[in-house]
């Protein structure tokens, strides 16, 4: 999807479209991977309203709208409950709030897995609601028909191998993968089966470095990793988890900024000045002019 955004077409207080730009594409995406262009990695963010898509998209190449937002936005205890709806709602809200990016929605726990017609279905909803530019589906090996059938009718998917939370209950916990010979070579068995299924990308999740160094290595299309190795194709982050916004978070997590921290003393600033009064001053208020 090539789309040209004017400043007419801003949603929000802010100003999200600097100039007309065309988005990147998916092609161009898989092109940086048998271009040789890896000494440029991709970077790719979670993004799940319009405003934090402004903040992030010109910055990054891939916005994912990620079923973390079933912990990040809504506090539920896993990403199981994530609906199509939500998922919708907030795909369609990033792709208003960027410009630049490759925007692609997570397709929700038991909205593909029955049949590649279900996978079908619930993928040109999302395409079609949101505007994106294709979606994310976990699996590796069992999921390729899938993945080939929706590549065959127009839907760009990008996969997800390794660690995949939505199968968190059969893999017993979130610990990284392919610590045996056996998870290893399973592992790059699902890496190879997607990629010659038609995906043009996938995300190696919480799997052993060398492991997703043989991955990034044996496909020839971009692998993004998140808990995987530096030398990847690419790398992801939930965007909460990166700015500070959780005290708890997973080991491959680096923290760039503490918002956490930031929020609660200016909440904690703003309640003080309610409550003796000093907000709203001179200001903040209405009056007649002299």
């Amino acid at each position: 999807m090539s789309t040209t955004f004017t400043l007419d077409t801003a949603t929000s207080r802010a100003n999200p479209t600097p100039a007309p730009m065309k988005r990147l594409t998916v092609p161009q995406i898989q092109r940086r991977k048998f271009e040789g262009k890896t000494d440029e990695p991709l970077v790719m963010l979670t993004a799940y309203t319009a405003r934090q898509a402004q903040l992030l998209d010109p910055h990054c190449d891939m916005l994912l709208v990620g079923d973390s937002l079933a912990q990040v936005i809504y506090g539920l205890p896993s990403t199981l409950p994530v609906t199509l709806d939500m998922m919708i709602a907030h795909g369609a809200a990033v792709v208003r709030g960027s410009y630049h990016s490759v925007v692609l929605v997570d397709m929700p726990f038991g909205s593909y897995e029955a049949s590649p017609q279900q996978a079908f279905a619930s993928a040109s909803r999302v395409m079609a609601e949101t505007g994106c530019a294709g979606v994310k589906l976990e699996g590796g090996e069992a999921m390729a028909e899938t993945i080939r059938f929706l590549t065959q009718r127009g839907i760009p998917v990008m996969a997800h191998i390794g660690l995949t939370p939505q199968a968190v209950n059969a893999l017993g916990g979130y610990g990284a993968r392919g610590k045996s010979q056996e998870e290893h070579a399973k592992i790059l068995g699902d890496a190879k089966a997607v990629a010659a299924a038609g995906a043009f990308g996938m995300v190696v999740e919480g799997v052993m470095e060398e492991l997703a160094d043989i991955i990034t290595t044996s496909v020839d299309i971009p692998v993004i990793g998140i808990g995987a190795s530096a030398r990847c194709d690419g790398q992801v982050l939930v965007a909460e988890d990166m700015l500070g916004m959780f005290e708890r978070t997973a080991r491959f997590v680096k923290r760039y900024a503490n918002l956490a921290e930031t929020i609660s003393q200016a909440a904690e600033s703003y309640a003080a000045e309610v409550r003796n009064r000093s907000f709203p001053g001179d200001d903040q208020v209405y009056r007649p002019k002299k």
